[in-house]
């Protein structure tokens, strides 16, 4: 999938106001109207342009826009595949109103690309008019953090940085920055939302402030896969462990466990911990899965070792491959 230049698109710069956005895409919206263009391309560009300026004039989704550029042109510098593909939790951090789209588009949100919707999802939330009442509950704020799969394990209470996009006095994207004290609860599962009352928009004369909702991710860990509360660990093991059988240590999020390896386990064979993975009623499972590592031949000796080892034994690997 290739990067969308929404910039480049509208023909502005990337520290556009929104009055240059708009001006930008009326005018390309003239020209390429399929009702009055004769462009042979007419109708793609204007759901270009739509679709450019849907996002732009949305301080929400311009902010997220330009953070995914930002890593795609870090990607680019480090001479990396071409292909746009947005990072898992790349949208970690930011704080987002429960508004719906604001930016005009004529296309009503629909027909979007598909670097759209890797960006923003398949649908938009439709806007909802409201009656101009004296006292208004805020709007309901949304983000998604990551945090560590030990603290699933054990609870915590973490300091969490948001970034809320908004508009300063000239119409320019500006980022608004605040930290909450979040407790994170024992057991807590990826994709679990967290509500912290009265966090989100500010009510309208004595109306309430809304909530905020915390989309709760893991960070990747260097040991553990998560899959609901299931941990998986991949557990390298010497050769003559696995043919013979032994005691090792394996690390889990909650401590080392000794494990017992069954003589005669191949590589890939799972080893199941019941109720070691996080905590829940019931509690997930850890998985421990077998890898056989193998030591390197090289010297003399170690060669030596190797070779003594094929002698003895009448083995191919790859018979059920033949016939």
């Amino acid at each position: 999938m290739k990067f969308k230049d929404y910039y480049q698109t509208l023909g502005v710069a990337r520290d556009a106001t929104q009055d240059d956005i708009k001006r930008a895409y009326r005018k390309l919206a003239r020209k390429y109207h399929p009702d009055v263009s004769k462009e042979g391309d007419a109708e793609a560009r204007f759901k270009e342009i739509g679709e450019a300026s849907e996002v732009l004039r949305d301080p929400e989704k311009r902010a997220a826009y330009d953070a995914a550029g930002s890593q795609w042109e870090r990607q680019q510098a480090s001479g990396r595949e071409q292909d746009f593909q947005p990072p898992p939790g790349w949208d970690a951090g930011f704080e987002f109103s429960g508004r719906g789209d604001a930016s005009g588009d004529p296309l009503g949100g629909r027909d979007h690309s598909d670097f759209f919707e890797a960006l923003f999802g398949r649908a938009t939330r439709a806007g909802q008019a409201r009656r101009p009442e004296m006292h208004m509950t805020g709007q309901d704020h949304h983000a998604k953090v990551l945090v560590d799969l030990e603290d699933a394990y054990r609870g915590a209470q973490r300091s969490i940085s948001l970034r809320m996009p908004a508009l300063d006095d000239e119409g320019r994207g500006v980022m608004r920055e605040r930290t909450l004290d979040v407790n994170i609860p024992k057991g807590i599962r990826e994709g679990q939302h967290l509500r912290l009352a009265r966090q989100g928009g500010p009510g309208l004369g004595d109306g309430v402030a809304g909530d905020l909702y915390l989309e709760i991710s893991f960070k990747p860990h260097r040991l553990y896969r998560v899959d609901a509360r299931d941990v998986y660990l991949d557990l390298p093991v010497a050769p003559w462990e696995a043919a013979l059988g032994a005691s090792v240590s394996a690390p889990t999020p909650d401590g080392n466990v000794e494990l017992t390896l069954p003589p005669g386990s191949a590589g890939g064979r799972k080893l199941r911990l019941k109720g070691k993975g996080i905590p829940g009623q019931p509690a997930g499972d850890l998985y421990v899965v077998l890898a056989i590592a193998l030591p390197p031949a090289e010297d003399a000796k170690a060669k030596g070792a190797y070779q003594a080892f094929a002698a003895a034994f009448d083995f191919n690997p790859r018979a059920h491959l033949e016939g």
